[in-house]
């Protein structure tokens, strides 16, 4: 079995900054790319920033110059710094792989989710 396991999100103020983490785990080969997306109430789910195995990034505009993704060296934890929040940001924030599993083949997984929640 593989899966993901989210940790960092919290209450923050305005300006303040939060960093999320994402772990894979389980009988893993290999990760292709890795994301985050966010989902706030009565919207719909929006990627956030993603990674390449390679370490190429995209990022959603409305997050550009305050949010940074990046990878660890194995390649199985993916982060996300975010800076200068704004209530705007306020979701729960979902992590996203792309896994080539050891034995059964290719799969998507998301994580758990973790609420991100800016206000004074």
């Amino acid at each position: 079995q593989v899966q993901l396991v989210e940790s960092g999100g919290g209450l923050v103020q305005p300006g303040g900054s939060l960093r999320l983490s994402c772990a894979a785990s389980g009988s893993i080969r290999s990760i292709n790319n890795m994301g985050w997306y966010r989902q706030a109430p009565g919207k719909e789910r929006e990627l956030v920033a993603a990674i390449t195995s390679d370490g190429g990034t995209n990022y959603a505009d409305s997050v550009k110059g305050r949010f940074t993704i990046s990878r660890d060296n194995g390649g199985n934890t993916v982060y996300l710094q975010m800076n200068s929040l704004e209530p705007e940001d306020t979701a729960v924030y979902y992590c996203n792989a792309d896994v080539m599993r050891r034995w059964y083949g290719r799969t998507e997984l998301w994580g758990q989710g973790t609420q991100v929640t800016v206000s004074s």
